[in-house]
Order: structure tokens, then C-alpha cells, then sequence
């Protein structure tokens, strides 16, 4: 057992391959330095995600994060704080002032030449940060602060750039300021704020960890005021991003359970549903129905409906091509034989196209296990077979039975330990990506060789 721990404290072991303490605080002084070489550098990477956010090109947003150097004073900042090297701190704010008001000053500049001035999804994807981005922001940082420390460096810090993405909430803030869209500039400000504090928090972990060496004499009153105004400035930063990240998560579920609401609403005796509208911000939904009309018992079981997948029913806006008792008393006399055939024949031939696809559907499930077996058993050898299948799962609540909508279901069959956790693992993921449904439950069935 003690050796076992031995050589577990050995794999994960950072100090038998730490660079020289000189060596790395040579490097982190280097690195904060925005002049010449560096600081054309920056705006040109600037120009280059600035271009990428504009033409909502991921591809050319990624390459402007791996030309970027805003990591270096960042992780400056948390090294000086870790080894009380105030001069060094003083001097890495600066720099990163400095590269911030350049960085926002190029994208502006950009954004008011550019003829294209709508917001792409690109841009909307750097307004609204969350827990998440601290998350992404806090492991980064310690990635890149351990590769920096690191004699074996390998693409660490490439990877980091692009992981905490540094360069386009910058932009992004620049676009706010060239439109004069402050929600942009703010949202996106606050973003850049929580990849720099956290960033700068990993790095003072690490190296306070790997025992840096303290670079001046401190008295403990001037250290614990340090410590409090650091933990202060990561609760203002990390404390909004909690409620963020709640609304994200209420967003997300609000159109999860739209879309499987109003799946189960677009045909209704005749009427079918031509179009709709879901705001996950304001939690509204539009229904535009087609059709003979929607009588006061229809109207009825959609908000039931509504209230099953856990919507507001008072924010449900049902709209009519024509209502019963227009029908019936005024437009009677405007609306001809033929008119009232024609909308019956369109509703009877929505109906029919909507049975045709679920036939489709229905002789597509079996095909769909063939296909999964064909494409997994490259990857995992050992399964032996695949059986798929969508159902309804049924639940208890309040003495009333509740029904899910339909989920997939996907059984493997592969010899006895023949999978580790961490492959099933990996097998789930993969199928929730593959059928583009989280809800998606695996089974493996174990078989003897």
C-alpha cells in the first residue's frame, strides 16, 4: 500500500520536472512586456478575431487566440501576488491596462469601418458569462501556469489561449463601443473579467504550491490585507456569474421543454400548427395555428399540455387563421364553398404528410442500431451487438401518473469486463452527441466469450 502511494506521488509529482525558479521568473517578466514585437503583435491578432467575430468565422476567431499574447501579463499578476513581487504586479496591471485599451481601441476601430454591423452568434456567444466560464477560466489557468513552470512545455499554452479565449470578449466589448450597444460592451467586459481574475488565481495557486520563492520582506498586516483584497475580487467576479449560469440552465430547459410542447401540439383535430415563436428570455410562446378552428375545449388542452411540460400558460399566445364564430356569424357570407374545402384539404394533407414521417420514423428505428454498431465497432472492438429503441418512461407524482416524452434507448452487448467505466463513459457521450439527445439511456449487457 505505501508503495503504491509512492508511485502515485510520483506520476503526479510537478516538482521533479520545475524549471528554475530564476528561469521561470525570467520568463513570466518577459512575457508582460507590450512593446515593439509583442504589442504589434496584439493588434494584429485584434484585426484578426475582430475580422472573425464580424464574418462569424470560428475557424479564424481560434487563430487569432493562438497568435495572442494577453496571457503573459495575466499570469504575471498571479505569480507576482503568489511571490509578493509588488514592482512586478504594478507593472503587470499596467501592461494589461494597456493592452486592454489598445485592444479596445483596434476593435472599435474596426467595427466603425465595417459595413456588416449584425451581431452573429459568434458575437452573442461573448454577452452572457456564467459559472461555466469560471470553471473553464480557473483549470486554464492552472494548465497554462504549471506549463509555464514546466522544463516539458509541449502545446499547453496554445490550448490555453483558445480554451479561456482571452481575445474575443475584447473584441466583442469593441463592437459594443463602435455600436454604442453597451449590453455587449458590459457583458463582454465582464467575461474578459473573469477569464483575467481566475487566470491570475490559478497562477498564484500553483506557484504558491510549487513554493516559489518570496521576492521582497512583507510584514504579516500588509499580507493579510493582500490575501482580503484578493478574496474579495474573486467573490465580486465569481458571485454574478452563480446567477448567470441559473438563467442559462433555466433558458436551457425553458426550450427544451418548448420544442417537446410544441411537437405534441402541431396537429389538433384539423388544425395545424403554420408557425410559432419561443423567447427564452421572457419565457413566451407563440402558437399560429391553421385550420377548421380551435374550439374552447382545444384551447384548453394545449394549456394543459403546457402545464405538463412545466410552461407558463399565462405567456402562451394562441393565434388563428380564422376563429369558429367568425364562421359562424361574419365570415360566412364572405367565405365561399371552395375556400373552406381548400382548408380542409390543407389540414387533411398535413395530417397525411405528419403520418408519413412518423411511418418514415418508425421503419428508420430499427435501421438505426445498424448504423450505431457499424460506427462504434471500429472504436470498440469488443462489442458484440447493438439494439436500439425509442419509449416513454412512466413515473409516480402526487398519486398521478406522468409520461416523458419519447427517449432513446440503446443496449450493447459486449463479454464480461470486457469495458471499462471510463469507456462506457466515454460510449454515452458519444451517443448523446451521435443522436443529438441528452436523454438518451445506455444499457450494456454482459455476455459470456
Amino acid at each position: 500500500m505505501r508503495k503504491t502511494l509512492e508511485n502515485l506521488r510520483e506520476w503526479f509529482d510537478l516538482r521533479s520536472e520545475l524549471e528554475d525558479y530564476d528561469s521561470v521568473h525570467r520568463n513570466i517578466t518577459q512575457g508582460i512586456v507590450f512593446r515593439g514585437t509583442n504589442l504589434w503583435i496584439l493588434i494584429f491578432a485584434i484585426m484578426v478575431c475582430s475580422v472573425g467575430l464580424n464574418m462569424n468565422s470560428t475557424a479564424v476567431i481560434i487563430g487569432a487566440m493562438l497568435i495572442s499574447p494577453l496571457m503573459g501579463p495575466i499570469n504575471g499578476m498571479g505569480y507576482s501576488l503568489a511571490t509578493y513581487d509588488f514592482p512586478l504586479f504594478e507593472r503587470s496591471l499596467k501592461n494589461l491596462a494597456f493592452a486592454v485599451g489598445v485592444s479596445l481601441l483596434t476593435s472599435a476601430f474596426y467595427f466603425v469601418l465595417s459595413p456588416l454591423n449584425e451581431a452573429h452568434s459568434e458575437l452573442l456567444a461573448r454577452t452572457s458569462p456564467s459559472i461555466y466560464d469560471v470553471i473553464i477560466a480557473f483549470f486554464g489557468g492552472l494548465a497554462g501556469i504549471v506549463a509555464v513552470s514546466s522544463k516539458v512545455k509541449g502545446n499547453v499554452i496554445p490550448g490555453v489561449a483558445i480554451a479561456t479565449a482571452l481575445m474575443p470578449p475584447i473584441c466583442t466589448a469593441g463592437y459594443g463601443l463602435a455600436t454604442f450597444q453597451w449590453n455587449f460592451f458590459f457583458g463582454a467586459l465582464y467575461l474578459f473579467a473573469i477569464n483575467m481574475v481566475f487566470i491570475a488565481f490559478a497562477a498564484l495557486m500553483v506557484c504558491r504550491f510549487l513554493k516559489f520563492p518570496i521576492r521582497s520582506i512583507v510584514d504579516p498586516e500588509k499580507k493579510s490585507k493582500v490575501t482580503h483584497g484578493i478574496t474579495a475580487i474573486i467573490l465580486v467576479t465569481f458571485v454574478p456569474s452563480i446567477f448567470f449560469g441559473y438563467r442559462l440552465v433555466k433558458k436551457e430547459e425553458f426550450s427544451r421543454n418548448s420544442r417537446a410542447f410544441i411537437d405534441e401540439v402541431s396537429l389538433l383535430e384539423g388544425n395545424y400548427l403554420q408557425g410559432n415563436r419561443v423567447n427564452p428570455s421572457t419565457g413566451r410562446v407563440e402558437l399560429f395555428y391553421s385550420g377548421y378552428g380551435l374550439s374552447d375545449s382545444l384551447m384548453t388542452l394545449i394549456k394543459e399540455r403546457a402545464l405538463a411540460y412545466r410552461l407558463d400558460t399565462s405567456k402562451i399566445t394562441i393565434r388563428q387563421g380564422f376563429e369558429v364564430s367568425l364562421i359562424q356569424e361574419e365570415t360566412r357570407k364572405y367565405q365561399t364553398e371552395t375556400e373552406v374545402l381548400n382548408n380542409k384539404i390543407t389540414a387533411l394533407a398535413f395530417a397525411l404528410r405528419q403520418r408519413e414521417n412518423q411511418i418514415d420514423s418508425i421503419l428508420n428505428i430499427p435501421m438505426t442500431g445498424e448504423r450505431i454498431l457499424k460506427e462504434i465497432k471500429p472504436l470498440y472492438p469488443q462489442i458484440q451487438g447493438c439494439a436500439y429503441a425509442e419509449t416513454h418512461s412512466f413515473t409516480f407524482e402526487k398519486d398521478s401518473l406522468t409520461q416523458s416524452p419519447k427517449v432513446p434507448l440503446v443496449v450493447f452487448k459486449a463479454p464480461r469486463n470486457s469495458l471499462r467505466i471510463s469507456d462506457k463513459r466515454k460510449i454515452e457521450e458519444w451517443l448523446r452527441s451521435r443522436l443529438n439527445n441528452e436523454n438518451v439511456k445506455v444499457l450494456f449487457e454482459e455476455v459470456t466469450k
